[in-house]
């Protein structure tokens, strides 16, 4: 079987790991315990945590052990990588039905049954610490000068980092501590921007333990010019179906760049390398079938196959000209109402500014019909058996119902 740290390299998943040579030689000879964190700042994982549930599901395809730990006890102070600003405190019950949340959307693409993978919560750990003894017995460990070197916190200093944030660190490297004793997990993996954070948890188990454990960071999702994916005009692309429809997922996936798709692919279908190596030879029209394929299997991982099915083929009864769909996304108004509400009542739009720009460039139409006029009112007596579709730039629809 091939080694699976040869499958994530040559997707382009891996961005950096603390002794390169040593984790191949492990990740090929044992079946190793890892873990991923996911911190519940919100009650659905989205686009950015789908990258770190398929590098699980390639470790656990290699024989591998996942622990997905949900932080019900970071979550009390929040991540500073990243952001410029504090993250709001959440309730300990908000924090809670967060975590219960996360359970469902992993097991979409890795397998929980039989203990193959197990999730953990820090709240065990966290929360009934002694801060005077975790200070003497961890807090010791780490050099300030040190920290304040690491990317999560330099970038905040300027606009000023909480005392709070600042032990997030700390109670990340203890989580790996608490992990390697608990459970024997030998590796830590995450976003490149977790690197400090993995560093501090290798170092601490060694220090502490006298035990060599293992890092390991991958590519962050971005586009060709290193934006993070995974955001709309009406906010994140989020995997819950309630808070991002599979349709609306579906036509996120289809609308990447060109430039992009080809790469998405590898990261985040298990289409093999075989396949997409040909794939790469593609251009101009063979790219928007990439797309299609793209949008597809990563539909499918998250929403299941027969919803994936289902919004295919809404899809492909609007680009063929067979109208509406039952599948397609639809918002009802009541009664008369102007264009730039409704894109902006629909999420077409994040602005009624927006809504004018796209309109001045041409890109709104209803049932087929370029819009002109920004001040538009959508009448009554414009819809087609109470529906009106309206179609945003060439590739996202959505249907109208009048109540």
């Amino acid at each position: 079987m091939e080694n699976v740290f040869d499958t994530l390299k040559e997707r382009g998943l891996i961005a950096q790991t603390t002794h390169e040579e040593e984790i191949r030689e492990l990740l090929g000879k044992e079946k190793v315990t890892f873990y991923i964190g996911f911190d519940p700042t919100a009650d659905s994982l989205h686009v950015g945590h789908f990258l770190q549930m398929v590098v699980m599901r390639h470790m656990q395809l290699a024989g591998h052990r996942p622990i997905a730990l949900v932080g019900g006890g970071t979550g009390h102070i929040g991540d500073p990588t990243g952001r410029t600003d504090m993250r709001q405190v959440m309730t300990k019950e908000t924090i809670q039905h967060n975590c219960e949340c996360f359970k469902k959307q992993l097991a979409s693409v890795v397998d929980f049954s039989d203990d193959k993978a197990i999730m953990v919560n820090n709240a065990d750990w966290l929360l009934d610490l002694n801060y005077i003894e975790f200070l003497r017995d961890i807090g010791a460990h780490f050099s300030v000068n040190k920290m304040l070197a690491a990317e999560c916190f330099k970038q905040r200093l300027e606009k000023g980092l909480s005392f709070l944030e600042f032990n997030y660190m700390l109670m990340q490297s203890y989580d790996f501590l608490m992990l390697s004793r608990k459970y024997d997990c030998k590796m830590e993996l995450g976003g490149d921007d977790q690197w400090s954070n993995i560093l501090g948890g290798v170092n601490l188990c060694r220090k502490k333990d006298q035990k060599q454990v293992y890092g390991m960071t991958f590519t962050l999702l971005t586009n060709s010019e290193g934006k993070k994916m995974g955001k709309t005009a009406s906010g994140a692309v989020w995997l819950d179906p309630a808070k991002t429809t599979p349709y609306d997922f579906y036509q996120y996936w289809i609308n990447v760049g060109d430039e992009d798709v080809i790469k998405c692919i590898k990261l985040l279908t298990f289409i093999p390398m075989s396949q997409i190596r040909e794939m790469e030879k593609w251009e101009g029209a063979e790219l928007n079938k990439a797309k299609r394929i793209l949008a597809y299997e990563v539909t499918k991982l998250v929403h299941g196959e027969a919803e994936a099915d289902k919004v295919k083929q809404a899809a492909q009864a609007v680009f063929e000209g067979q109208g509406s769909n039952e599948n397609m996304p639809t918002t009802e108004i009541s009664g008369d109402m102007g264009i730039l509400d409704i894109l902006v009542e629909t999420g077409l739009t994040s602005s009624k500014a927006e809504a004018r720009r796209l309109i001045s460039g041409g890109g709104i139409s209803l049932d087929g019909n370029k819009v002109t006029e920004a001040n538009l009112i959508v009448t009554a007596d414009m819809y087609n058996n109470n529906e009106i579709i309206i179609k945003k730039g060439k590739k996202t629809f959505h249907k109208i119902k009048n109540q």
